[in-house]
Order: C-alpha cells, then sequence, then structure tokens
C-alpha cells in the first residue's frame, strides 16, 4: 500500500477517535446492543488497517479515554481493560497489514483483521487474568465473554470494516493496496 502523510493518518486518526465517541451512542440505543456489537472497535479496527501501528496506538488509546470522559461509557472502572484491548486491536491490525500481502486486498483484510481480532482478544484476556482479576478470571469467562456473546459483533465486523476500507481505496480516499502492476 502506498504510504499515507502524517497528516492523513493523523485526520483518518481524529475522525476515528470522534466515531469512537459518537458510534456507540447510536447502538446504545438498542438495550444491550453495545455491548454484543462492540461499536467501538470497528473505528479502532479501521484505522489500524489504514494508518501506521503509532496512530493504531493512539486511537486505541484515546477513542475508550475521550468516550468515557465525553459520555462516561465505557465507565472507570472497566476503561483501563478497554484500552488495553482497543490498543491491542489498533496496533496488530497495522502490523497485520504491514506482514500480509497475498496480492489480494480483500484477503490481507480479512487475514488482518481476524489476525487482530484474536491477538487483541489474548491480550484483553491476560490483562484480566494477571492484572485486573487474578485468581478470578477463567478461561471460561472469557471465550464467554470475548467469542460467545460477541458473535454479532464480530459478524458485524467481518461484514462492513473490510469493505470500508476497500470502499475508501476505490474512492482514492486512501491509497489502493496494490497497484495494477503489482497484481
Amino acid at each position: 500500500m502506498n504510504k499515507l502523510s502524517t497528516i492523513k493518518q493523523s485526520v483518518i486518526t481524529a475522525l476515528c477517535v470522534a466515531l469512537c465517541v459518537v458510534l456507540p451512542q447510536a447502538f446504545h440505543a438498542i438495550p444491550n446492543a453495545g455491548s454484543i456489537y462492540s461499536p467501538m472497535h470497528i473505528p479502532v479496527f479501521l484505522c489500524g488497517l489504514i494508518c501506521s501501528w503509532p496512530f493504531g496506538l493512539l486511537c486505541g488509546i484515546l477513542g475508550p479515554l475521550f468516550s468515557s470522559l465525553l459520555t462516561g461509557m465505557p465507565g472507570a472502572a472497566y476503561l483501563p481493560q478497554m484500552i488495553i484491548e482497543l490498543a491491542a486491536y489498533g496496533v496488530s491490525a497495522s502490523i497485520f497489514m504491514c506482514i500480509i500481502k497475498t496480492k489480494n486486498t480483500y484477503i490481507d483484510l480479512y487475514a488482518s483483521l481476524i489476525g487482530s481480532m484474536l491477538f487483541g482478544r489474548i491480550i484483553a484476556g491476560l490483562a484480566r487474568a494477571l492484572i485486573f482479576a487474578p485468581n478470578a478470571y477463567s478461561f471460561t469467562a472469557w471465550t464467554t465473554s470475548y467469542f460467545v456473546k460477541a458473535i454479532p459483533g464480530i459478524i458485524l465486523h467481518l461484514l462492513i470494516i473490510p469493505s470500508i476500507v476497500f470502499a475508501l481505496m476505490k474512492a482514492r480516499a486512501i491509497p489502493a493496496r496494490y497497484s495494477k502492476s503489482e497484481k
């Protein structure tokens, strides 16, 4: 992928941080939709897939922080866990996009997204088990909260996030991943 300038990455990151505040508000109009669909994850994954890892990290930290300060969600008790999880998503999505180069944009996007979903959930589970709830957090609790309960959100993310990135490439809002000569 052609590199985005620091200014463009900054603008995209700022937009994604703003979406971290706005999207959960829209989803919270439906009972429990925020925890089921994980709307704050969407802009962090987008930022990670589009920008370099420092910007993905920044989005993963600032998104939940600003959302908590402006809306009270996530609550103060859950905020550190959320920051760790989303920071892991933002960093890993970007790193996977740098590493995975199949010459097929959709495969690259899906592989990077799925890899970062797994990586972020592992990091979040380890943080809960080792820092936030030592000796009280189980493998069953981790699989239930990060996979079983999250199935609707995982499906939503897999359906829309790669399509948004691809649409931005087609619209030339961000550079195409591969030039025609690279395919």
